[in-house]
Formats: structure tokens, C-alpha cells, sequence
């Protein structure tokens, strides 16, 4: 008696045993979030037309008060193609999440066959006819986690479905940069052919005005000659303007997920270069930890490949797991539900490479390496970051200076066409200082209008690089729980619809390789 209750206790009670073991730490490192030193402040932050702030980052554009643009960029978050491949991304390493979560849980697989067979009289010596046969049942495995692995797994899934979602979010930081810039080169190339146009019809007055005094005999044939030149090199700057801002249209559109034309009725006709506020609020180098998804997606990478070291320093150790088998097997199609023909098996097993030549080890240097690797790519981007940031606020500063100078040299050049125009029609001067102050007009006008749109791209180069177009606090995926039993953040993103956000946090403290001593 005592021999047969021995029999059937060892099994629950080895259960109970692996599952007290699975409770405990896994192995390899615990990820803990890497402190960046940032600098307090921008180096270009104290100059005129720029300050600190909280800057509207999340819808920046509205800044530029150009309902136009606005309305391209609702667009282009609607249905842009490039937004649909990364969401589809994001739900590809979700996928990938499950497969691994999936770990966690029993592998079930139920079976089952149906026989009718006749025996042959050699075999048997006589007639039997014919007979039914069958079996049917469920067979279980579960993995008793003793050591992590499984978990350190799902860590690294869950790590690497937070860096897709943060690729999302890049892409649509730099999307929708991309699309403001190329709708204020567009308008620049707009401003810049109705100067030159502008200028041709001035030009063709001055060659009107030169041919009267040709043919009146106060001027000789070279001034007409040189009017005519000057009028058709202006009327040849204006082809490749007009293209350009064609090849602008058909580009948005394509970026907004749309026909090349899809814009043409909307953006042809002429409108203004959108204007930058007086002032420029930027937020603080510590906000780019939160705002800016390359960043956030480094540091997501970091976080994975850290459980990955976990899961390779897990081989060191044995695997447990437990297996069991309830089956109803019968000769007879008469006794299948008989309790005669049950059959079963219940109770744990354990596998452990003892020897591999060294490839378990030669795995976690591995790791090891990789997470050397994506702790220097973190670092890189965090600076990389710092530099886009830094240089766009060099170049909105000397760009804004610029074109104050230039709103100056325009004026001065307007005043000096009059002038010279006038002191020519009195024979006061002669046409080549007709011909310079009109060439000087037609550049500086160009380089102003040019100049115009820099300022305003440089504006949203800075708003890109600060990780603009997106709000932290908005959902991306649906919740999701994360193994410490905390709520993962909020991620929905919908196709075709809106940009995706999602938090990640996370942290990575000394490599722990042993399993804890009550292990």
C-alpha cells in the first residue's frame, strides 16, 4: 500500500517542485534603461528668434498657419502607402510576440483513428471477418521555466514590438517632414517664377522703351540688342521653375498615397511661401529621449538584445518539462468508452547538454557582443540626434539673417530700377546701367524668394530633428501585459489612418549569468 500511494504522489509532488523553481529569477541581465547625459541647453538657443520652451511638436505645422499644408498633411497621414508598409510591420513583430508568448502555455495536440480491417485466414488460422479498431486522446508538454528562457524570450519579443511601433513613428516624423518641405519648395518655386515673370513684363517695357528711342535715333542698335538679351535670359529662367514646382505636386502626391496629379487643382494656382513665427520654442536636449523615435527605437533594440543574452545563458543550464498522455485505445468498436480502455501517462523530464564543444558559450559571447553593439548604436543616436538638433538651429538662425538682408538688398535694387529708368529716359545715363540694375532686381528677388523657403524648411528640419509629428500619449497597439504584470503601454495604430505612438521603457543593470542560489 504504502509502495503504491509512493507511486502516486511522486508526480504532483515533482510538479510542485519545478513550478517553486520556475518562480525564481531568470538568468543573464536585468535591463535597466541607460543613463544619457544631455547637455541643459542648446548651444544656438540664446539667439534672436529662437527660445525654450514647450514647443507644439505634436502638430507643428499649425505654426506656419497655412490651411493648405494642413490639409496635405491630414492627407498624407490618411493614406500614405509608406505608413501602411510600417504598420503592417508593427503587426508583423506582434505576431512575432505571440509565437514567443505562446512559450509560456501547454502544447496541447489531440489525435485520433478509426480501423476496420479483415484478417486474412493465415494469418489467424480461420475466418475472422472483420474488426474495429480505434484511439483517441490528448497528449500535453509544458517547459517548467525554470531558468528564463522562455521568459527572457518574450522579453526580447515584446522589446523588439516596442521598436517596430517606434519605427513607425520615424517613419512618420520624417513622412510628414518630408511632405512640409516639399510643399515650401514648392511655393518658393512659385514666389520665384512670379518674380521672374513679374521682371519679364518690366523688361519687355524697357525693350519697348529702347526700341522708341532706336528708332527716334537717340540710342544706337546695341542698346536694343542688349535689351532683348536680357529680356530672354529672363524668360528663360522661368521653364525649369515651372517644372519644379510640377515635380513638387506629383511628388506629394505620391507621398500622400494618391495619384502624381491628385493635387494639381489644389496647389497650382499660386500661393504664399508659409511664414515661420517671430519666435521659435524648442524643447530642452532632454526631451529628445521621449520625442525622438530613432532614439526611443535604439534604446527598445538595446532592451532586446539585453533578454537575448538571458536566453543564450539559459542553454547552460538543464530544461525541464512536463508531459502527459490520456488516450482511449480498443480492438473493439464495442469498448471504446470502456474504462478498460483508458491509457495514460502524467509526470515531469529534463534535458541537459553536458557537452557541445563549446557552442553554448561560443552563443552568449555572442550576445554578449551584440549587446556591446546596441549599446554603442544607443549612444550614437542620442548624438546623432543632439547634432541634427544643433545644426538646424545654426542654419534657421543664419537663414533668417539672410533674408533680412536680403528684404534689404531688394528694396535698395527696386529703388535703384526706378532711378536708373528714369535718368536713362532723360539721357542721363546709358542703358548698361539699365541692364545692371535690372539684372541686379532679378537676382536678388530669386535668391529672397529662395531664401524665404529656406527659412521655413529649416524650420521644420528643426521640428523633425526634435522628433516632431507624433504625441507620446497616444495609443499605438491594443494593451498588451508586460511580464512584471504591469500594463504595457497603449498601442493603436490604425492603416492608412493616423500616426502610431507607443511608450517603452525599460532598464539593463550588471549581467547576472548564475541562476539565484535558491534556484
Amino acid at each position: 500500500m504504502k509502495r503504491l500511494l509512493s507511486r502516486m504522489c511522486w508526480p504532483p509532488l515533482a510538479l510542485l517542485a519545478l513550478l517553486a523553481l520556475s518562480a525564481c529569477n531568470a538568468v543573464g541581465p536585468d535591463y535597466e534603461a541607460p543613463e544619457t547625459l544631455l547637455p541643459g541647453s542648446w548651444h544656438a538657443e540664446m539667439v534672436d528668434g529662437i527660445a525654450s520652451g514647450e514647443a507644439p511638436l505634436q502638430t507643428w505645422w499649425t505654426v506656419l498657419n497655412d490651411p493648405i499644408l494642413e490639409q496635405v498633411i491630414a492627407r498624407t497621414q490618411a493614406n500614405s502607402l509608406t505608413l501602411e508598409v510600417a504598420y503592417h510591420r508593427v503587426l508583423e513583430s506582434r505576431a512575432f510576440y505571440s509565437i514567443a508568448a505562446g512559450d509560456r502555455a501547454p502544447d496541447l495536440n489531440a489525435g485520433a483513428n478509426l480501423q476496420r480491417r479483415k484478417f486474412s485466414e493465415t494469418q489467424l488460422g480461420t475466418n475472422t471477418g472483420t474488426n474495429d479498431s480505434g484511439s483517441g486522446g490528448v497528449d500535453a508538454t509544458w517547459e517548467v521555466d525554470v531558468f528564463g528562457r522562455v521568459r527572457r524570450n518574450v522579453e526580447a519579443a515584446d522589446a523588439d514590438l516596442a521598436a517596430s511601433v517606434e519605427d513607425y513613428r520615424d517613419v512618420l516624423v520624417v513622412l510628414l517632414g518630408d511632405v512640409a518641405e516639399i510643399y515650401v519648395e514648392m511655393r518658393a518655386l512659385q514666389q520665384r517664377a512670379s518674380y521672374a515673370e513679374r521682371n519679364v513684363r518690366d523688361q519687355k517695357a524697357t525693350l519697348k522703351l529702347t526700341r522708341d528711342r532706336f528708332n527716334a535715333g537717340l540710342v544706337p542698335g546695341l542698346d536694343v540688342a542688349q535689351a532683348e538679351r536680357n529680356l530672354a535670359i529672363t524668360e528663360a529662367s522661368i521653364p525649369p521653375l515651372l517644372e519644379g514646382v510640377q515635380r513638387a505636386i506629383h511628388r506629394l502626391g505620391v507621398l500622400m498615397g494618391e495619384h502624381p496629379a491628385a493635387l494639381q487643382e489644389l496647389l497650382e494656382p499660386l500661393g504664399p511661401i508659409p511664414e515661420a513665427p517671430d519666435v521659435l520654442t524648442v524643447n530642452l536636449p532632454a526631451d529628445l529621449l521621449r520625442q525622438r523615435p530613432d532614439v526611443r527605437r535604439a534604446e527598445r533594440q538595446l532592451a532586446a538584445q539585453s533578454a537575448r543574452v538571458g536566453v543564450a545563458t539559459a542553454a547552460e543550464y538543464p530544461v525541464f518539462s512536463i508531459s502527459g498522455s490520456y488516450r482511449h485505445v480498443s480492438n473493439s468498436s464495442d469498448t471504446w468508452t470502456d474504462s478498460e480502455s483508458r491509457s495514460w501517462f502524467f509526470g515531469p523530464d529534463m534535458s541537459w547538454n553536458l557537452f557541445d564543444g563549446g557552442q553554448v558559450q561560443g552563443s552568449i559571447d555572442v550576445a554578449d557582443e551584440r549587446l556591446l553593439q546596441a549599446m554603442a548604436s544607443y549612444e550614437q543616436a542620442v548624438l546623432e540626434a543632439l547634432e541634427e538638433v544643433e545644426n538646424s538651429l545654426v542654419s534657421y538662425h543664419l537663414e533668417s539673417d539672410r533674408r533680412a538682408a536680403l528684404e534689404r538688398s531688394v528694396d535698395a535694387s527696386e529703388r535703384t530700377v526706378t532711378l536708373v529708368k528714369t535718368l536713362y529716359d532723360n539721357g542721363v545715363v546709358d542703358f548698361q546701367n539699365v541692364l545692371d540694375a535690372e539684372r541686379a532686381l532679378t537676382d536678388q528677388q530669386d535668391q529672397l524668394a529662395e531664401s524665404e523657403g529656406f527659412v521655413v524648411r529649416n524650420m521644420v528640419s528643426l521640428y523633425r530633428a526634435l522628433g516632431g509629428g507624433w504625441d507620446p500619449d497616444d495609443p499605438v497597439l491594443p494593451e498588451e501585459q508586460r511580464l512584471d504584470g504591469e500594463a504595457s503601454d497603449e498601442l493603436l495604430v490604425e492603416p492608412r489612418d493616423e500616426g502610431a505612438a507607443a511608450d517603452a521603457d525599460g532598464s539593463m543593470s550588471e549581467t547576472n549569468e548564475q541562476p539565484p542560489e535558491d534556484a
